[in-house]
């Protein structure tokens, strides 16, 4: 699925929730300014609609809710993570939600994601609900057990940053001089594809699997011995939820700088999968990352070759870490994760920011 508008997604949203959370909301101009480029205004856009939806979200919690979803920017629960189930999670649940409450915050998801990365991540939150279906409910095992939480003041100038947060998905986002960077970004799914019921054949997550076998496929055996690091899959991705990435300066497997142009090419869209969960400028920050590692990337495998049991790949760069990992025996419970050496919590943004501060005294 290639890019879109993000105006007309995020209306055509919003008018499936029920109409105008966002199109034709105040501070959203149709048109661009003339006196700013198309790139710098569309980043722009994009940290206004993330402000105006965190504040109409904000406008119509009460008191108690307030107080479980706002933190101070300098909380520690903001460089707090995690993926699995638990009761220990903070934040304000969509289960502690009205309807109209559910709306605005499934307007700040939509918010900070592409489409592609909305259907990915509203796939995971209802396979929650199949799972509750087959087994006793738990308060940790539930469609609506996405939790939503905000640091600092939302604001067009101010430094602030949000969290949606739940089983198999964890997104983080931080905004400062009207920029905006993402990271720790992760999806999970389980099953990986439906095997029976009426979502028979439904994946969510084909093309990082898809890719991911492609790309070693194209590799002929010399170079995927190169790049086969280990004959078993791992538990996990190996950086799990650690607020600073693992394995920065430690790259294993094959360098891109043994592929031909048509493997290099493939490596290339594959991790053009994970940029592309984000909206258009957010994404491009990510495509730029790729880019600028060219050659200076390292693919790394692990587990079988062939769909069906449990496989892992990662793609790393100076910069960046991409993982994937099939971990179950029958190869369907997938756990993915983009990390970013510097920018997660928006370490490099907040770093330029405080900089430039200082010069300001």
């Amino acid at each position: 699925m290639g890019p879109i508008q993000r105006r007309s997604f995020l209306t055509s949203s919003a008018s499936l929730l029920g109409g105008g959370l966002i199109a034709g909301g105040e501070g959203h101009s149709q048109s661009r300014p003339e006196n700013k480029p198309t790139s710098l205004w569309r980043h722009a856009h994009t940290v206004s609609v993330m402000t105006d939806t965190a504040n109409r979200l904000l406008s119509v919690l009460d008191p108690q809710q307030k107080a479980r979803a706002v933190f101070s920017f300098e909380d520690e629960e903001r460089m707090r993570w995690f993926y699995t189930p638990g009761p220990e999670r903070k934040g304000l649940a969509l289960r502690h939600m009205s309807s109209y409450q559910r709306h605005m915050a499934n307007a700040l998801l939509i918010a900070g994601l592409s489409q592609d990365g909305y259907i990915k991540a509203v796939t995971i939150m209802s396979q929650q609900q199949r799972m509750t279906q087959s087994t006793p409910p738990t308060v940790h095992d539930r469609s609506d057990d996405y939790f939503f939480s905000i640091f600092g003041t939302p604001s067009d100038t101010s430094t602030w940053g949000y969290r949606v947060e739940g089983h198999h998905l964890s997104h983080n986002y931080t905004v400062a001089n009207g920029q905006v960077v993402d990271g720790p970004s992760f999806f999970g799914s389980l099953p990986a594809e439906f095997k029976d019921g009426p979502r028979k054949g439904l994946r969510t997550m084909p093309r990082e699997e898809d890719l991911g076998f492609e790309m070693i496929h194209a590799l002929d055996e010399p170079l995927q011995q190169v790049a086969i690091v280990d004959p078993k899959a791992y538990r996990d991705i190996l950086t799990v939820n650690s607020r600073t990435a693992a394995l920065k300066g430690q790259p294993s497997g094959l360098p891109a700088s043994k592929m031909s142009a048509k493997q290099f090419d493939t490596l290339r869209a594959l991790a053009e999968v994970y940029a592309r969960n984000l909206p258009d400028d957010i994404a491009q920050r990510r495509i730029d990352q790729i880019d600028k590692s060219g050659r200076n990337t390292w693919f790394a495998w692990a587990g079988g070759t062939k769909p069906g049991g449990p496989h892992y790949y990662r793609m790393q760069t100076a910069s960046f870490l991409i993982e994937f990992d099939n971990l179950d025996a029958s190869g369907n419970h997938i756990h993915s994760v983009w990390r970013d050496f510097a920018g997660d919590w928006g370490g490099d943004l907040l770093e330029t920011h405080y900089q430039e501060s200082h010069r300001l005294e």
